[in-house]
């Protein structure tokens, strides 16, 4: 199966020789596919939306709802994988972009501010895609902008009260999560660590604390499996 990886940023480079770039965190995820990447953040994007058979989005340092035409442009992507009838999963930034390109709309979180470290969701709805079915989930955020409006034909899966739309699933084949489950504890620390001046030392200081908890990463990785279990190869 082959997999389009839209990727929306590159990772710091100081930071890129210990944990890689954004295309080596996720083909560590998705292990068993092939990942194509297109950097849209470059403009680079597949000739046509049939190229793949899903599509994944990466998280970035941008916010949905900035003015770029690269983010313009991927926003009209994702409206012509939903046309085509393709899977697409985003994760965090990806997760707000799906919401945006399908009529919802993301803001800062400016009530709740800055969501880090490990964070336990509430699972409202367990689809057939969640196997194993869980009630409770541990991932790790990085976060201030939030989907605070889905699309009308979204339906809510999980989220907690510091972020309600965590888990959110459009139709049979879109479904996306604002969180990391790509991320390691040691990437999640590094970028805590090099955003104090930004999160407060607060924040800082109880994101870090939290990576004690266990993350299911390999939870994610399953539903992950099972909601793709209908691509044909």
């Amino acid at each position: 199966m082959k997999i389009g990886l839209l990727v929306c940023d590159t990772v710091r480079p100081e930071y890129q020789a210990e944990f890689g770039d954004y295309p080596a965190m996720f083909q560590r995820f998705f292990s068993k596919y092939e990942l194509i990447s297109y950097k849209v953040y470059k403009g680079e994007f597949p000739e046509n939306v049939t190229d793949c058979q899903a599509y994944v989005s990466t998280g970035s340092s941008h916010s949905v709802y900035e003015d770029l035409a690269w983010i313009r442009r991927v926003k009209a992507f994702i409206r012509e994988i939903y046309d085509a009838n393709l899977f697409f999963i985003g994760f965090c930034f990806g997760h707000q972009l799906m919401a945006e390109a399908l009529g919802g709309k993301v803001a800062k979180a400016t009530d709740v501010g800055w969501c880090v470290g490990v964070h336990e969701f509430r699972v409202h709805r367990i689809t057939k895609w969640m196997r194993p079915a869980k009630t409770k989930v541990n991932f790790l955020m990085m976060c201030q902008d939030q989907v605070v409006e889905m699309p009308k034909n979204a339906v809510r899966l999980g989220g907690n009260k510091m972020c309600p739309n965590a888990i959110i699933q459009v139709g049979e084949r879109m479904m996306s999560v604002q969180a990391h489950p790509e991320f390691s504890k040691a990437y999640d620390r590094t970028l805590m660590e090099g955003r104090v001046d930004r999160m407060g030392e607060e924040t800082v200081a109880k994101g870090i604390a939290s990576l004690v908890l266990p993350i299911d990463t390999e939870v994610y990785q399953s539903w992950v499996d099972e909601f793709l279990g209908n691509v044909e190869d």
